[in-house]
């Protein structure tokens, strides 16, 4: 091929692009990304020219699909995360569960959606919440075990689907259900079951009118959303036992108050254990006043150091709350709806009377409210964290008095220079839902704490967490990025991986910074899963050429500098023209014999400035990925040089 040929289909390969880019930009339909190879035939083009074409629709049409992909996505997330607020904030479960139902219902278009819970005293399932529906009879069906497709899901633990169901043989027809769903006019149904531990408490279903294949990602979806309502249920039991726990305890004061002989010393630890609370004392408060009630030696022991075989004595005995001897100890365990938050261990009392082992028993409860309390003012504070995080990310709030202000009372600074880092798990894909749930739950939790040990703020965001984080004097955002990544892989032992923004200031005047930040720090942190690096930390900068698409700013100076600024300094002072020589050398194939003919030199010329300029930018610059840059630097130098001065 001629010169003239090469730079022609160079120009030719560049602009191949242009017309599909337009396109995303508009988010036009697939059809449209026909019309430019169209036009080009028409036109008359060179083969070579409707190739590049050809090839530039066809990697189009991928990022348009996947940007599809990704919309749909965040809708879901964004459904599921409200889901889970409504949860943290249960107040009924009726209403969470219906949010649930309808939620399911709208994102996988289904005409109807519905909540079945299994009856213990009857041995079925029966229907709690429908979506869409409009027959009585199928709004009150019952359903046994077996029975239908939902008695299958209830029955095998496994989700089930079928596209047309009068037609599938795979499970017991019944009159009943048959007759309800014809009432409802149901054609395609996916029932999921909801689990808690190993056992199925009910069924989760989308249905549709009509014959209809459901996809993997819209089970996938209803299942997370199984396993929601099951934590809502879940949750609805956790608040029944506390209240059960408190009938105990005022059962307790009454059976004290009824020991007349005991009244005394009963009244006096109750007072003490009560001050403690009021006064705000801590779990080694408890353990002390109690030893002197007692008269022995009382510690508190975390889970993990808790006396196990006691512990499992006392479960396999049903007394989980109850004080047993331990060769010459008592230990009780402290524990909150099934939670095991450590026990309590009595030395140098043998001999206990019932008083006294009721006395122990009692303070183990105290002492498990006060670790609740403890847990609860945690989490308000990390909440708080987090919705001031969602509304600078939401742009919400746009009064900067009133955001420094909010900032303040959490000791964060919104005028110092900060960087948004997105962070996700990486070692949840074989995990089931609730599994994924407890991982996720542990990051936003480590990430919370780093927050709050760091003057900074976290939130739970996309399936995975997100930090606003202050960057110190010397440090960069890839420092920042991989301390990050390393000190949440340590809290919760996995790997984790942190993309991060470039700096971003004056948040409280201009909040909407962060929200371009944290899509900044998420395309690192894409970029970083997709090259096979997860569990790192990473910024813009440290991606070559590729940063510029990553970064928000698109800081094409920077990048020219970090690429050839040494050469186009030496040229500068110099007057050389090691950057004229690099430009011909890359457009001839890298090729010295070709390069001289093109600059009109002598070869040895040619030779002598290629090795200034690998003085200048090091031994590696021929390399493919390194000429790559250099080549694309070299180009947007030339595009800024030729700018007028106020494009630039």
């Amino acid at each position: 091929m001629s010169r003239d040929q090469s730079k022609s289909a160079g120009r030719s390969e560049w602009g191949a692009e242009a017309p599909f880019l337009e396109l995303l930009a508009r988010g036009a339909s697939a059809d449209a990304y026909e019309q430019p190879v169209l036009r080009a035939r028409a036109d008359g083009l060179a083969p070579d020219r409707i190739a590049a074409l050809e090839h530039a629709k066809l990697l189009a049409l991928r990022v348009r699909a996947e940007m599809e992909g990704r919309r749909r996505r965040e809708a879901e997330l964004s459904a599921l995360f409200e889901t889970a607020h409504d949860l943290a904030g249960l107040r009924d479960l009726d209403a969470v569960l219906r949010a649930i139902v309808q939620r399911a219902r709208s994102l996988l278009s289904t005409d109807v959606a519905y909540l079945s819970l299994h009856d213990p005293g009857e041995g079925d399932t029966y229907m709690r919440v429908t979506e869409g529906s409009v027959a009585a009879r199928f709004q009150q069906l019952r359903l046994g075990m077996g029975e239908g497709l939902g008695g299958l899901v209830a029955q095998t633990a496994r989700p089930y689907v079928t596209d047309d169901y009068f037609r599938d043989e795979r499970f017991r027809h019944t009159l009943p259900i048959d007759t309800g769903v014809r009432d409802e006019g149901l054609v395609a149904i996916l029932g999921v079951p909801l689990m808690l531990g190993p056992h199925v408490i009910g069924v989760l279903f989308a249905a549709d009118r009509r014959a209809r294949v459901f996809e993997r990602e819209e089970i996938a979806l209803l299942r997370s959303f199984a396993a929601l309502a099951a934590a809502a249920i879940d949750a609805a039991n956790l608040l029944t036992e506390t209240r059960d726990a408190l009938t105990d305890l005022e059962r307790a004061n009454e059976i004290i108050g009824d020991r007349s002989g005991v009244i005394e010393r009963a009244s006096d630890v109750h007072d003490r254990l009560a001050e403690l609370v009021l006064r705000g004392g801590g779990v080694h408060d408890v353990s002390a006043a109690v030893s002197q009630v007692l008269g022995g030696t009382v510690r508190f022991a975390d889970a993990g150091d808790a006396p196990d075989d006691a512990l499992k004595v006392a479960r396999a005995e049903g007394h989980a709350g109850h004080a047993v001897r331990h060769g010459d100890d008592w230990v009780v365990a402290v524990a909150a709806g099934g939670e095991l938050l450590g026990a309590l261990v009595l030395h140098g009392r043998p001999g206990l009377d019932p008083v006294d082992q009721r006395t122990l028993e009692r303070a183990a409860m105290v002492t498990s409210l006060l670790l609740l309390a403890r847990r609860s003012a945690a989490e308000a504070e990390q909440r708080v964290r987090g919705e001031l995080l969602d509304d600078l990310l939401d742009a919400r709030d746009r009064d900067p008095r009133l955001l420094r202000e909010r900032a303040a009372r959490l000791g964060a600074d919104l005028d110092a220079v900060h960087v948004v880092l997105a962070a996700r798990l990486d070692s949840t894909a074989g995990d089931t839902a609730d599994q994924e749930a407890a991982a996720r739950r542990r990051l936003w939790s480590a990430a919370s704490h780093l927050a709050a040990t760091r003057q900074g703020l976290a939130a739970a965001r996309d399936g995975g967490t997100v930090l606003l984080l202050p960057l110190g004097p010397g440090d960069s955002a890839t420092d920042l990025a991989r301390r990050t990544a390393r000190d949440l892989a340590t809290a919760v032992h996995e790997a984790v991986t942190v993309g991060a923004s470039a700096p971003v200031r004056e948040l409280a005047a201009r909040p909407e910074t962060v929200a371009e930040a944290y899509a900044e720090g998420q395309r690192c942190l894409d970029a970083l899963r997709l090259l096979g690096r997860p569990g790192e930390g990473a910024a813009a900068e440290d991606f070559g050429f590729l940063g510029l698409l990553l970064a928000g700013s698109r800081d094409i100076s920077g990048f020219v500098e970090r690429t050839i600024g040494q050469v186009v300094t030496y040229d500068e002072k110099r007057g050389t023209d090691l950057l004229r020589t690099l430009d011909a050398y890359f457009a001839c194939g890298m090729s010295p014999a070709r390069t001289k003919d093109e600059l009109h030199v002598h070869v040895n010329t040619v030779a002598q400035r290629l090795e200034r300029v690998g003085r200048l930018l090091g031994p590696e610059w021929q390399s493919p990925a390194r000429a790559l840059e250099i080549q694309l630097a070299l180009r947007l130098h030339r595009l800024s040089s030729a700018a007028p001065a106020g494009q630039r």
